[in-house]
C-alpha cells in the first residue's frame, strides 16, 4: 500500500515562504506525475503545480512567479517552494502522485498539511 506523507506547513508572514514536501512510502509502477492541489475553507481543491517525468511543469497562474515545484522520481519525493506568500495562499495544501501508465490511471493522496499565511 502506497502511502504519501506530506511536511512543512506551518504559519507564514505575507511575503514569506515555505516549504513543502512528500514522501512516498512503497512503489509504484508505472508512469507518475507529481503534483500539489489546495483547499480553502468553503472552496473546491484546486490544482496549485504538477511535474512530470520528463521535468514538465503546469502552475496555476495565481502561483506562477512565486511557487516552484520539483520533484525525485528516484526518491518518490516531491517539493514545492513557495516565496511571495499571500493570506489567499492559505489553504490545505495535497499531495497527489498519479499513476498515468498503465492504464486506468490511479491517484494516491497524501493527508494534507495547513499553509496559514497571516499577519
Amino acid at each position: 500500500q502506497v502511502q504519501l506523507v506530506e511536511s512543512g506547513g506551518g504559519l507564514a508572514q505575507p511575503g514569506g515562504s515555505l516549504r513543502l514536501s512528500c514522501v512516498a512510502s512503497g512503489t509504484i509502477f508505472g508512469t507518475v506525475t507529481m503534483g500539489w492541489y489546495r483547499q480553502a475553507p468553503g472552496k473546491q481543491r484546486e490544482l496549485v503545480a504538477i511535474i512530470t517525468g520528463s521535468g514538465r511543469t503546469t502552475y496555476n497562474d495565481s502561483v506562477k512567479g512565486r511557487f516552484t515545484i520539483s520533484g525525485d522520481y528516484a526518491k518518490y519525493t516531491a517539493y514545492l517552494q513557495m516565496t511571495s506568500l499571500k493570506p489567499e495562499d492559505t489553504a490545505v495544501y495535497y499531495c497527489n502522485f498519479q499513476r498515468t501508465i498503465p492504464p486506468p490511471p490511479r491517484d494516491y493522496w497524501g493527508q494534507g498539511t495547513q499553509v496559514t499565511v497571516s499577519s
